[in-house]
Formats: C-alpha cells, sequence, structure tokens
C-alpha cells in the first residue's frame, strides 16, 4: 500500500467512526431534518435557486443529508462518499423518508468508476478539497460527470483557515496556504462533537484557491464568479460570533472564511 492509499484508508476509518456521533449531533439535528428542514445554507440555496427536476451529483456527501435536500426540492440526486458507514445511514434515511436518491461508496476521486450517468448540476461543500492530495483528478473528474452547459458548485472553507493549529488553545499560523507535504492530525472529539471521546485521525492537504480554480479551468470548466465571504454557516472554529442572520463570524475579522465558485462545463 503506498502512502496515498494509507491516507485514504485511516481518513475512511475516521469517517466511518464519525458517522454515529454526528446523526446524533446537536449540529446535524437528525430529528428537525426528518421533520423536512433543510440542511442546506444560504449560499448554495441562492446559487444553485431551483434544481427541480434536474440531475444532481454530490461529491463528499458524509451521510447525505444535503443529498437528499435537494432530492426533497425534486432534483434526481446521486450521492458519493467514502465512508461505507456514511452511505449505508444515507440508504436508510433515503428509504425512511420515501425519497428517490441513489448513493455509491467509493473516493470521490473514482466516481467516474462507480458512476457513469451524467449530471445538470455537480455539488460539493464544506470541508471537501482538504482530503484530496491533489485537485486536477478531482477536477478531470468533475468535468466528466458533467453535462455540457451544466453547473459545478462548490462552497468550502477558505485556505487562509486551514494554514491555523486549532488543537492548542493559543491559535498558531503553522502551515503553508498552498502546502504540498501532507498534514497530520489526532485529537480527541470531532466538530460536530467536541466533547466526543472519539479519537480522530487524519490525513490532509492545503490548496490555495489559484490550485482549486486553475484545476477546473484545465479540466475545461468556466468560471462564472469566485466570491469569498467572512460569515460560516457552521460554529467549527473557536470563539465564533453568531450573528443575527444566523451565520458566524470571528471576533476579529481579518480574512474571509468561505470561498464559493461556480462553473460551467463549455
Amino acid at each position: 500500500m503506498d502512502d496515498t492509499n494509507k491516507y485514504f484508508e485511516t481518513n475512511k476509518s475516521t469517517w466511518n467512526k464519525k458517522v454515529g456521533i454526528h446523526a446524533q449531533s446537536e449540529m446535524y439535528n437528525m430529528k428537525a431534518f426528518k421533520a423536512g428542514k433543510t440542511s442546506l445554507m444560504p449560499y448554495e440555496l441562492k446559487a444553485l435557486g431551483d434544481v427541480n427536476g434536474k440531475s444532481l451529483l454530490h461529491l463528499q456527501c458524509h451521510f447525505g443529508q444535503d443529498t437528499l435536500s435537494w432530492a426533497r426540492m425534486g432534483a434526481k440526486c446521486v450521492g458519493v462518499d467514502l465512508s461505507d458507514e456514511g452511505i449505508k445511514l444515507a440508504k436508510q434515511l433515503n428509504d425512511e423518508l420515501n425519497l428517490n436518491a441513489e448513493f455509491v461508496c467509493c473516493n470521490v476521486l473514482d466516481t467516474s468508476k462507480h458512476v457513469t450517468k451524467t449530471f445538470d448540476i455537480i455539488f460539493t461543500s464544506y470541508g471537501v478539497v482538504g482530503w484530496l492530495p491533489d485537485l486536477k483528478p478531482w477536477a478531470k473528474m468533475i468535468a466528466e460527470r458533467l453535462n455540457v452547459g451544466g453547473t459545478f458548485y462548490i462552497v468550502e472553507f477558505h485556505p487562509i483557515l486551514w494554514m491555523f493549529d486549532y488543537l492548542d488553545d493559543e491559535l498558531k499560523m503553522r502551515y503553508h496556504y498552498n502546502q504540498d507535504e501532507v498534514i497530520y492530525e489526532e485529537y480527541e472529539g470531532t466538530y460536530a462533537d467536541q466533547s466526543s471521546k472519539m479519537i480522530t485521525k487524519e490525513y490532509g492537504w492545503n490548496h490555495g484557491l489559484s490550485e482549486v480554480i486553475n484545476a477546473l479551468i484545465e479540466a475545461g470548466l468556466q468560471i462564472e464568479y469566485l466570491n469569498e465571504h467572512d460569515e460560516s454557516p457552521y460554529d467549527v472554529f473557536p470563539d465564533l460570533v453568531k450573528q443575527d442572520n444566523g451565520l458566524y463570524k470571528m471576533k476579529n475579522q481579518l480574512f474571509p472564511m468561505l470561498f464559493e465558485i461556480k462553473a460551467t462545463k463549455i
């Protein structure tokens, strides 16, 4: 097994353990979701608008809440994730909610080996590109699975955020903005339940905005826009302050927390 496969296997094991904890967490609020509350956030809802009747591929879908939220809006959805426990729960939720989404367990980079259809929309969000060592095969796969004229949309945490080490009480800028070397972290808890006794072990990579955009352009996508935002929909970083609109900002906001890219296959 080469190092990259070892990294993916470690991450898969960690995400399999996260599923049960996250499904019980306040952040994922399963009771409200089952009762009909969407898990989608304002950015992606505004960007993609009316998805009724459109085919949608959701990359790195965890246990499928967002996939199923799009399905509730009338999209014909397929969700892909590395975690077999995540996909198992996603399928259970789909059946319980009488929806028609499909779910596939595979490494996102291998999506084209497991999914042969093409889609009107490819969607991915919040904590996705950092699990990939190289974005070129990711972007190539997106172009393969997208219909001509179709939309790719990503909303993601800003790469500046990943320059910091959040494991100590005091924030330290530790990692390069666009770091080639793998980053290994081991800590107790998860982003959705910091009180959990689960030991999280994960490998990740930092990708600057230019790397994300250039990979998509090289794969044949035309960038419609790049936006950066000072607010996060999730309270997953230290000392965030909840705003009146329900989103979170830093006490001393000196850089963006999110970016979003919308692109078209030409």
